[in-house]
């Protein structure tokens, strides 16, 4: 390592992270949005990524209890409220369901986490525990994913809509309602990361927790692409035509 980066570098290098591994570079996010999934690929989908939206919540609960800062700890506050809502039937985990309701999977079910890939519930967890074990500045790091959503969220919206009859606005609200949440939140981290990495150790360590945030992203589209594209299910996993009502079009 060189000396210390200007702020400016820092978000560079940051930001370099996700031009080169976030997941939008992934085959099964190309596949997905230019309408080459079948009808149980995305039901794999929604039905593994809503264990991840599940802990989404948990993680964050986990890293609020370590900002020592009252307005730190107000701004991180709003991520669980955003995927919680302040009311039942509010709030992003309630939108994910609602795709998953829209795809014929029982909320029972969908909630159990029972059918959900092992490379899943592994990643998902790694992600928890490393939020919970590292510094505060690596657990915010890592969040800095929202950096780069806007646009896979675009992609994923405009080409699920223009190639999938299952699927609607209506169904697919989550991904409506978290640009502006994802913008604000990792303007603020970013922020926080830029200011509390003071040490050129300290930055490595931000930016490696970027790295590993995205490595997660990925594994877990790498297990979907085995079980569901490659049909290698693994033991326990969801079996595509089970537990499901009958396909029928989005509302």
């Amino acid at each position: 390592m060189s000396g210390l980066l200007s702020r400016e570098e820092l978000e560079a290098a940051l930001r370099k992270v996700g031009a080169e591994r976030y997941h939008n570079r992934h085959r099964f996010h190309r596949r997905q949005y230019s309408g080459q999934c079948s009808y149980e690929e995305i039901q794999a989908w929604a039905l593994n990524r809503y264990y991840y939206q599940s802990m989404i919540p948990i993680k964050d609960a986990t890293v609020l209890t370590r900002l020592t800062d009252t307005e730190d700890r107000r701004q991180w506050r709003k991520r669980i409220e955003d995927h919680d809502g302040l009311k039942p039937g509010d709030g992003g985990i309630e939108r994910w369901l609602k795709l998953t309701d829209g795809l014929g999977f029982p909320r029972d079910y969908v909630i159990s986490t029972e059918g959900i890939l092992p490379a899943t519930r592994f990643a998902v967890d790694a992600y928890v525990e490393f939020c919970r074990t590292r510094t505060p500045l690596e657990a915010v790091a890592s969040s800095l994913t929202e950096l780069f959503s806007p646009d896979i969220i675009s992609e994923r919206m405009s080409g699920m809509l223009a190639h999938y009859d299952f699927v609607s606005k209506d169904t697919l609200a989550y991904f409506s309602q978290r640009p502006p949440q994802a913008k604000r939140d990792s303007e603020w981290a970013l922020e926080f990361v830029k200011t509390h990495a003071k040490t050129r150790d300290e930055q490595e360590k931000a930016i490696k927790a970027l790295e590993f945030k995205c490595n997660v992203l990925w594994a877990m589209l790498d297990a979907l692409w085995g079980a569901y594209v490659d049909k290698a299910l693994p033991p326990d996993a969801w079996v595509p035509g089970t537990k499901v009502a009958v396909r029928g079009k989005a509302a």
